[in-house]
């Protein structure tokens, strides 16, 4: 399988991408909603090795195939865990044919100006030239308000960060996140669309990118992106909606698929038996699917 085809399956694959980059950060939450408590580890290694058995039972189901799932996101740690006796990155592709990305920010710095910047990402090069099987990257930086100055210092923040990931010939996903609970949500996505659109017509013939977006309040508000000859696809984040609400939303939007982390693992507990487990985990593929599509 070629970079061609990945890329094929991503441009005009039906389904959507699931987002398992469960980071330090955000592990602890993540294992507290599946059912494992901070007492049922003792250490940060016990820690990563309960999301990542998390993360191998979602991947192993039936479910969990490119027919409904064309990419998922990883945490950089991720790469070098294996299932079945092969690298993860591998194996979504060989064995399941869903396309790997690489979750490679930092986390986020203190707000300014209404939004969060990203950390400075120590290594990246050397962290891209190692990802092998990996066919893109995501990275997250979040806008509390629609606060212009902020949002255009995201915005080309975002976008330098995706020019040094396509000259390692990858597909960044740039993620530009708009909080579901601002006050000015509505706006700051407008200030935001029209900042991408300038940032995407500085980019070069071959300098290609995907966007992971906050559903907009105004439906079909990212049409613009998602036709621009640079954007390979526009996925959206769930962003702390239930499932339910997300597919709802989602589904107002014809040129959006999901990227949904907490909405594709609601209902999942490691106390499920293992039909109980992926009868839910089905459940939430189906709903995911449908709205993408």
């Amino acid at each position: 399988m070629s970079k061609a085809e990945q890329r094929a399956q991503m441009s005009n694959g039906a389904g959507f991408i699931a987002a398992l980059d469960q980071s330090g950060g955000s592990t602890p939450k993540a294992l507290a909603l599946y059912g494992v408590d901070a007492s049922d580890y003792a250490s940060e290694e016990e820690m990563f090795g309960e999301i990542q058995n998390m993360r191998a039972r979602i991947i192993l189901a039936d479910d969990f195939t490119k027919d409904k799932v064309i990419g998922a996101i990883l945490f950089e740690r991720t790469l070098g865990e294996q299932i079945e006796g092969r690298k993860v990155a591998d194996y979504l592709w060989s064995a399941k044919g869903i396309v790997p990305f690489l979750k490679i920010d930092k986390g986020l710095e203190e707000t300014a100006n209404g939004v969060q910047m990203m950390k400075p990402i120590p290594g990246l090069a050397e962290t891209l030239a190692k990802a092998e099987g990996v066919f893109g990257t995501k990275e997250r930086s979040v806008i509390h308000e629609a606060n212009a100055e902020g949002i255009a210092a995201v915005v080309a923040q975002q976008f330098d960060v995706a020019r040094e990931v396509v000259a390692a010939g990858m597909v960044p996903i740039v993620e530009p996140e708009v909080n579901i609970n601002s006050e000015t949500k509505a706006e700051a996505e407008e200030i935001l669309k029209a900042e991408i659109l300038k940032n995407l017509d500085q980019l070069g013939e071959g300098q290609d990118i995907m966007l992971k977006l906050t559903i907009p309040s105004a439906a079909n508000l990212y049409d613009d992106l998602a036709d621009h000859p640079r954007v390979v696809r526009v996925v959206a984040l769930s962003g702390g909606y239930s499932t339910e609400q997300a597919c709802d939303l989602l589904a107002r939007n014809g040129k959006m698929i999901a990227s949904f982390s907490r909405a594709l693992t609601e209902g999942l507990s490691k106390q499920q038996s293992d039909a109980e487990f992926n009868a839910a985990l089905g459940g939430n593929i189906d709903k995911i699917f449908k709205a993408s599509v």
